[in-house]
């Protein structure tokens, strides 16, 4: 297509004595309206004039896409009379409320805007009656409307060029498509965890998202309480000092209790009651999801406080999270869960995470929904890390030839002695592949189940360690990471020996890739390409004076 200055039609205007609609006369154009629209309204006859003066600017061959600017007519007209349409995604809908359509080339963006011309329509008032709406539907002359736009013809039209950004010429893709785990229904994976339907955001009108006042609940005042029992905790917040329950579901109010409920600003107080049919209470709710999220290494507490249960450490480890559960789960209206970062090494009895329902009492269809979600759990797990017997490979000539002293196995050591592993052997090799190589087996065969082999990974001509590993028999190996310390980091492994080759950086910077692989490894996760793309976002260390990893943002 010419570029959008060049304003040159390239085939012939229709002959007043011979109105047309290429490829159709106007009567034919005007049964197809009929039979597409259900009836020839104003607006698709004049589309289809505005239509064929567009076509005339765009050379034969071209392949286009369309826009109209409103979602009244217009696009009727060019779905008859071209190949665009809102099923195969050439034709897309701007709803501007102007009376205008575009046709580009789908490669470059250049293309022609034609607008129906408000000063043009003076010369024919009952289109100008029409399309301003100065006189209601049933008052306007149809007969004389269809004729008039039958004479005006293209007439009524402006046209000038038009280059569409980048954006417009992307094509249109559903992208991955996933099954969402409530309804069954196929459905575009990026839309999140389980369908937008699913998320409450369908047309229908459904039971399970419709919002409903809470159930009335007995409140009587503080002064009326005594002998009564509380329906749900009751937070006592003194800033800066504490935040927590001062009394408890069950809770029977005495008369000392009046004066301390005076004080924390309440006055009325909930008193137990039935359970409304057809709710659950939130202890019950938050309960029976903390039971189904806990896995292995992990148990809720019980009972709850505050509407709330933590899911708490069982043993020290490292802590899983199945992030596309947590995240299916949250879509659903009046639920939560809010965990720790997964892969974070914890100690035994520290929180994890913590669920509740949003609501005093949650609607049991709701309740229902996310306990069959949390059938695919569990969401959370800690995984022990076994005490490894490892094995350093430190590589380089200058190590080797005593020309410097080394700092790595110390480093190494004391990052292995905190997760409670050990080393059990240490080689130093010169730069040289078949030399490594040897050293590999050596390790392998006195019982290394680990081998960390530190420096000449980087692209200097000296470094051959990747080179030395593949000739010992190393196998499956992921080279280079998203992680800035450690982008040249090396994971892969020989049998059943993991190998996790360390580069320089982790001499100078006190926190790098090496601490965000090694708890995997000896806690026996599966690392996958995948799973290394995932540390970019989170994985730029910010290089702080004083280092207080893992208490920071880096690898999370």
């Amino acid at each position: 297509m010419s570029k959008a200055t060049d304003l040159k039609p390239h085939s012939q205007a229709a002959s007043a004595a011979d109105v047309c609609i290429p490829p159709f006369t106007f009567d034919e154009y005007l049964e197809l309206s009929r039979q597409f629209h259900s009836y020839p309204a104003p607006g698709i006859l004049v589309g289809g004039f505005m239509v064929a003066e567009a076509q005339r600017y765009i050379p034969e061959g071209t392949l286009y896409d369309a826009i109209s600017e409103t979602s009244w007519c217009l696009p009727d007209a060019i779905q008859i009379l071209t190949p665009c349409t809102i099923g195969n995604g050439w034709l897309r809908i701007l709803d501007l409320g102007v009376y205008a359509l575009a046709l580009f080339d789908k490669f470059t963006g250049d293309g022609i805007r034609v607008t129906l011309d408000p000063v043009k329509l003076k010369a024919w008032p009952h289109i100008h009656t029409w399309l301003f709406k100065t006189r209601g539907k049933q008052e306007q002359d149809s007969d004389q409307l269809r004729q008039d736009i039958r004479e005006a013809g293209a007439s009524l039209c402006s046209v000038e060029p038009v280059t569409l950004p980048p954006t417009f010429l992307r094509r249109r893709s559903k992208g991955e498509i996933a099954r969402c785990r409530l309804c069954g229904d196929a459905y575009p994976a990026r839309y999140g965890a389980i369908c937008r339907r699913c998320q409450g955001e369908g047309p229908y009108v459904n039971p399970l998202d419709v919002d409903e006042p809470q159930p009335r609940t007995k409140a009587i005042p503080v002064a009326k309480s005594i002998g009564k029992t509380v329906l749900h905790d009751m937070t006592q917040i003194i800033p800066g000092q504490s935040k927590e329950p001062a009394f408890h579901r069950g809770h029977v109010v005495t008369a000392g209790d009046v004066c301390r409920l005076q004080h924390m600003g309440r006055f009325h107080v909930h008193v137990e009651q039935e359970c409304p049919e057809g709710y659950i209470h939130e202890d019950d709710a938050a309960r029976a999801f903390g039971q189904a999220m806990a896995g292995p290494g992990t148990v809720p507490s019980d009972p709850p406080r505050e509407g709330k249960v933590q899911i708490m450490s069982q043993e020290a480890g490292l802590l899983l999270v199945n992030e596309e559960l947590q995240e299916s789960f949250n879509l659903l209206p009046d639920v939560m869960v809010a965990s720790r970062h997964g892969y974070t090494v914890v100690d035994k009895g520290k929180k994890l995470a913590g669920t509740r329902a949003i609501p005093l009492f949650l609607k049991k269809t709701r309740f229902d929904r996310a306990m069959t979600l949390l059938q695919d759990g569990p969401m959370f797990e800690v995984r022990p890390l076994r005490k490894a017997r490892a094995g350093l490979l430190i590589t380089g000539n200058e190590v080797f030839h005593g020309l410097i002293e080394d700092k790595f196995e110390s480093i190494v050591t004391s990052k292995l002695l905190k997760l409670g592993s050990e080393v059990a052997e240490t080689i130093i090799t010169p730069d040289d592949s078949k030399t490594i190589a040897r050293a590999v087996k050596i390790l392998a065969d006195k019982g290394c189940d680990l081998i960390i082999t530190t420096a000449g990974l980087s692209v200097d001509p000296d470094d051959v360690t990747r080179n030395g590993l593949v000739e010992g028999g190393v196998t499956d190996m992921l080279y280079g990471m998203p992680v800035l310390p450690g982008a040249m980091t090396l994971i892969a492994k020989r049998g059943p020996v993991q190998v996790l080759g360390v580069p320089a950086c982790a001499l100078y910077y006190k926190t790098t890739s090496l601490d965000l692989l090694l708890p995997r490894l000896l806690a026996g996760v599966e690392i996958r390409r995948a799973d290394l793309a995932k540390l970019g976002a989170g994985g730029l260390c910010r290089e702080c004076a004083q280092c207080v990893y893992p208490k920071c943002p880096f690898g999370k």
